[in-house]
């Protein structure tokens, strides 16, 4: 736990059926790409990569987003190869297990 009486880094993640299933049927290559941006997510201080430029630490090909700017507790979509990849995902803060959870996943 940290000073503010929530737990950090790493953040459990699980995924939806439907987001797992679309995964595992991707090539190697993309699973590998996938599992580098879910890197990123478990470690990151804040998933939800909230305020200017926050995201400007992932590595090259990556960005993420609020998928409505209108609700910015709500999911976020993290692109992946330079925009031909994305997953959209929750973050779910709380005190005792916080986790993100992959709704979706796509490649193109």
């Amino acid at each position: 736990m940290t000073d503010d009486g929530f737990m950090g880094p790493p953040w459990q993640m699980d995924w939806t059926l439907k987001a797992q299933a679309a995964r595992d049927a991707l090539p190697e290559d993309v699973r590998k790409m996938i599992d580098a941006a879910r890197a990123e997510l478990v470690t990151a201080t804040d998933p939800y990569f909230r305020g200017v430029e926050a995201d400007r630490d992932l590595p090259s090909g990556m960005k993420v987003a609020p998928v409505q700017s209108s609700k910015p507790k709500g999911a976020r979509v993290l692109l992946f190869d330079g925009g031909h990849g994305w997953m959209t995902y929750t973050f779910v803060r709380r005190t005792e297990d916080p986790q993100i959870v992959v709704e979706e996943v796509f490649w193109q």
